[in-house]
């Protein structure tokens, strides 16, 4: 009878400690879906990591830009979320349901409801910033543009700088990709060229831009090289 007693405890035990791996909130989450009543606004490439420790970061893509700590009340399954670089929430805390690799937020925002779905996931998600990056060669060009001519490249550096370089001259500025949909503003230095707006096609080692501030079609498309063009 001891030996029964002592085998379904174990049993107990086990499956109860499964449950808790099962449905544990710490790891690493990438945010697949954020809605506000009926409005969608999910963030492009967000990312939470909670540790076991009690502290958790939080970023977009490679860039991580804040640190704190979480709580669980594990009878109301309410999630504390406090950044100790950041703006403090005011909002209710956030209903948390785990299901295996899934796990859905809830709360009330501003009188309307707000939804938030996390996965698991194994490394990093990249942004549309973090795909620009590096080198790129001009493959081919529709339209009139300022910037670029046949022959050039074009370089986004890690610190948000831009350099072009083409026949019709060397160019400089900053660049900023919006948080939400694959567009990129360039900024250039000087006063003699305006700022520009492009929207980004992702292929692998290429892209595409289209600018978007402007009344007829004008595109160009470019190639991933490793080495400036002499």
């Amino acid at each position: 009878m001891k030996n029964f007693t002592f085998f379904f405890v174990l049993i107990t035990l086990l499956f109860s400690s499964c449950q808790q791996k099962k449905s544990s909130i710490e790891g690493l989450w990438i945010v697949k879906s954020v809605a506000m009543g009926d409005q969608e606004m999910t963030p492009n490439a967000r990312w939470m990591k909670f540790n076991a420790d009690f502290t958790q970061e939080s970023g977009n893509g490679w860039f991580q830009h804040s640190i704190g700590t979480w709580n669980m009340n594990q009878e109301t399954k309410e999630l504390t979320v406090i950044n100790t670089n950041g703006i403090n929430d005011t909002a209710p805390p956030f209903v948390v349901t785990i299901h295996g690799e899934s796990m859905t937020w809830t709360r009330t925002e501003e009188g309307q409801p707000v939804k938030v779905t996390l996965e698991k996931a194994a490394k990093l998600p990249t942004t549309y910033g973090d795909q620009l990056l590096g080198l790129w060669k001009l493959d081919s060009l529709e339209g009139k543009g300022s910037f670029f001519d046949e022959n050039g490249f074009l370089f986004f550096r890690w610190d948000r700088r831009f350099n072009i370089n083409s026949s019709v001259g060397k160019f400089s500025g900053v660049y900023n990709v919006h948080g939400h949909k694959p567009e990129v503003e360039l900024i250039p230095y000087g006063n003699d060229l305006k700022r520009s707006f492009w929207k980004i096609d992702f292929k692998e080692n290429k892209i595409a831009l289209t600018l978007l501030n402007s009344d007829s079609t004008v595109t160009r498309s470019f190639s991933r090289i490793h080495d400036f063009p002499n």
